[in-house]
C-alpha cells in the first residue's frame, strides 16, 4: 500500500515517486507520476510525446504532477493552463489520478474542474490553503487533498478521511513523521 502520495524522493519506498518524461528512469518495485511541472523550462513536443507514451507503463500510476502557479513559473499562465487540461485528459483516457500543483490558483483549478468534470480524482498537492479554500475544493467529489510537513491544521481538520491524504514531497522528514504531525493536528485538544 502507498503511505507517501508525493514524493521527490526516487529512493522512497510505498510512495508514488514524481518524475517529468525526460528523467523517467523507474527502477523495479518502485511507484511513479509522470508529469510537466509548470516550473518546468522543459517542455517540448518530445516531452509531451515521452509523457504520453510514459502514461501507459505499468509503474506509473498517476499524471502530474502538474497545474498552475501563479507565483513562480518558467511559463505564461495561458501555456500553464493549456498543459494542466492536456494532463487531465490524458489522466481521465488512461483512468489515473491527476496530481495538481497549485500555488495561489484555486480558483483557476475550481473553473477547470467545472468545465472538465473530471472522473479520476484530481489530488491537490501539498496543500496549505485554510478550511475555506479546501471547501470550495472539496465540493467537488473527484477532488482529494494531499497534506506535507508544512499544512493548515484547520484545512487538515476539514478535510475528511477519505479525502485526505500525506506526502513528503521535498522534506527531509519521513512519512511517519509527517503522519505524526497530521495525527496531531487532528486530535481535539485536552480541556
Amino acid at each position: 500500500m502507498i503511505s507517501d502520495f508525493h514524493t521527490h524522493n526516487p529512493n522512497a519506498d510505498n510512495a508514488i515517486i514524481n518524475a517529468e518524461p525526460h528523467n523517467f528512469a523507474p527502477l523495479p518495485g518502485k511507484f511513479y507520476s509522470v508529469g510537466i511541472h509548470p516550473w518546468s523550462n522543459q517542455c517540448t513536443l518530445a516531452d509531451v510525446k515521452r509523457l504520453v507514451a510514459l502514461s501507459s507503463h505499468p509503474q506509473v500510476v498517476a499524471i502530474g504532477e502538474a497545474g498552475i502557479d501563479l507565483a513562480k513559473s518558467a511559463l505564461p499562465l495561458d501555456e500553464q493552463r493549456r498543459l494542466l487540461i492536456f494532463h487531465a485528459l490524458l489522466a481521465e483516457r488512461r483512468k489515473l489520478p491527476l496530481i495538481i500543483h497549485c500555488v495561489r490558483a484555486s480558483h483557476i483549478i475550481a473553473e477547470l474542474l467545472k468545465e472538465l468534470k473530471p472522473s479520476v480524482p484530481w489530488i491537490i498537492h501539498g496543500f496549505r490553503y485554510n478550511a475555506a479554500v479546501a471547501a470550495s475544493l472539496l465540493r467537488f467529489p473527484c477532488v482529494k487533498l494531499s497534506f506535507g510537513e508544512h499544512f493548515n491544521p484547520e484545512a487538515l481538520r476539514a478535510t475528511p478521511a477519505h479525502r485526505r491524504l500525506a506526502e513528503t514531497d521535498c522534506s527531509l522528514l519521513s512519512i511517519a513523521e509527517i503522519l505524526t504531525l497530521h495525527a496531531c493536528a487532528l486530535t481535539p485538544p485536552h480541556p
